[in-house]
């Protein structure tokens, strides 16, 4: 059972101003090639899982950008931890 949810908003410093939206789509693929529950959301992605997984993909998620020409990058990360677990469906129930 999962035992934390993470939110990211990650944003990167493109070079000359150009368009972000590639950079993020490619940090959405990152998580997507994890195989972890996501869901997107229009200011953030929220990630499902091991909290020390989920940490590992936001590192993965940073590379990513340096690689794309990225000079650097700005994640806004929210956690919520549970070690007897956690659940996006379970907190979000009541409002579906």
């Amino acid at each position: 059972m999962a035992n934390a949810l993470v939110s990211i908003q990650i944003l990167p410093k493109t070079k000359d101003n150009e368009d972000i939206i590639p950079y993020v789509d490619r940090a959405i693929e990152v998580i997507a090639q994890s195989g972890v529950k996501h869901l997107v959301s229009p200011l953030e992605t929220t990630m499902e899982g091991e909290l020390d997984q989920l940490l590992a993909i936001i590192k993965e998620m940073n590379e990513a950008m340096i690689e794309m020409g990225s000079p650097n990058v700005i994640s806004q990360v929210k956690i919520y931890f549970n070690p007897s677990g956690a659940s996006m469906d379970k907190l979000t129930e009541k409002y579906r």
